[in-house]
């Protein structure tokens, strides 16, 4: 069941639609737009475009961060480090080879799978309604759904 946030001081019937959150991670991994799956959802290598082109939905709160490389390092090394091992042991070929060889591989595999790890991340983030998606938050990114006040302008003191 996907996550649905609700907010207790939140007015009543303010809990929001469920998203379809693996067709939205799936979207992104398909390096599209999470809510229509149209429209492209970077405008460079890895820099997400901060509406969708097709639908408008604004996509500039996503917070992927360092977690893009970090899952993209645990995938690749989980997939390179048993292929040296078994190739080492099987064939023996000389060091040179294996150094440019799994340095290419690597890099490759690792620069593929970049974007397509983020615009799962993305996809993830919008469908669960995180960081600015929700549009209760008013676009604030920081905007944890608990305490409204909290942003709230100061009050003038008299």
């Amino acid at each position: 069941m996907p996550f649905q946030p609700t907010t207790p001081q939140a007015d009543a019937g303010s809990t929001l639609p469920p998203r379809p959150v693996k067709a939205a991670m799936l979207r992104g991994a398909a390096l599209r737009c999470p809510a229509c799956g149209h429209g492209r959802l970077f405008r460079a290598y890895l820099k997400v475009n901060d509406r969708c082109p097709d639908c408008g939905e604004e996509l500039h709160h996503q917070r992927a961060d360092d977690a893009p490389p970090y899952f993209t390092i645990v995938i690749v090394g989980h997939i390179v480090v048993p292929l040296v091992l078994t190739v080492e042991r099987m064939f023996a070929p000389a060091m040179w080879l294996q150094i440019v060889g799994w340095t290419l591989i690597t890099l490759i595999a690792c620069l593929t799978l970049l974007p397509i790890i983020k615009g799962t991340l993305v996809g993830l983030q919008w469908g669960n309604y995180m960081h600015g998606f929700d549009p209760r938050s008013g676009g604030r990114e920081d905007w944890d759904g608990l305490d409204p006040e909290r942003f709230a302008p100061a009050k003038p003191q008299s």
